[in-house]
This record gives C-alpha cells, sequence and structure tokens, in this order.
C-alpha cells in the first residue's frame, strides 16, 4: 500500500516536471496545490471556492493529459534510458581495462550528460 502511494507521487512528480509547464495555469496551480504542497481536496476546494469533486477531476483529468503526453512523446522513458547509459558509461570509466586518459574523459562526458539531464 505504501508502495504504491509512493510510486503514484514520483509519477506525478515526474510528470508535472515534464510536462506540467503543457497544462494551464489553472490547472498547474491547482495540481500544485495537491501534488507539491500536499494539501487536502477539501483545503484546496476551499480556497479555490470549487467542489471537492472538482478539484479530484481536474487532478485526474491533469494526470491523464500528461500520461497521454508521456505516451505520444516518451521525454521520460527516454530520460531514463539517457541516464542508464551515463552510469553504464561512468562503470566503464572506473573499469582498470581502459588507460587513465581515456577513463578520465569517458567520466568527465558521463558527468556533463548527467549535469544536462539535471537542468
Amino acid at each position: 500500500m505504501i508502495g504504491q502511494v509512493m510510486e503514484k507521487i514520483v509519477e506525478q512528480g515526474l510528470l508535472y516536471d515534464f510536462y506540467g509547464s503543457l497544462l494551464t495555469g489553472h490547472q498547474q496551480k491547482i495540481y500544485e496545490k495537491v501534488v507539491y504542497e500536499n494539501l487536502s481536496l477539501n483545503e484546496v476546494a476551499e480556497t479555490e471556492g470549487v467542489s471537492k469533486q472538482a478539484v479530484h477531476d481536474l487532478i485526474r483529468r491533469c494526470t491523464a493529459i500528461m500520461r497521454g503526453y508521456e505516451e505520444k512523446l516518451g521525454m521520460i522513458r527516454r530520460f531514463g534510458k539517457i541516464r542508464e547509459s551515463a552510469g553504464k558509461l561512468k562503470k566503464m570509466a572506473a573499469s582498470s581495462e581502459i588507460p587513465k586518459a581515456q577513463a578520465a574523459l569517458i567520466e568527465r562526458i558521463a558527468e556533463e550528460i548527467c549535469e544536462d539531464l539535471e537542468s
């Protein structure tokens, strides 16, 4: 149960990080209050002057929209693959089978990739 809740939170965060800017300003505001500020549906409904059901529906709709973007664009999937490849490069650089000069270059390139992914 806790694992599923954590997975949902991580998924919502990733979706929003990649696709949140494609939502309307209103959708972003409500989504952030629920997902990032961890406000209850009731709290958000009260501050926004809408029903709890309206907030719930908006969160579900936003999540579905962003999942649709991921299905079409696959940015989160690609991000994960690139991060994994950079990790493999780092392991390769640490290998004693590669000359130090090449290992240092591979390590630097892997670090640059990771930095680019995080910015």
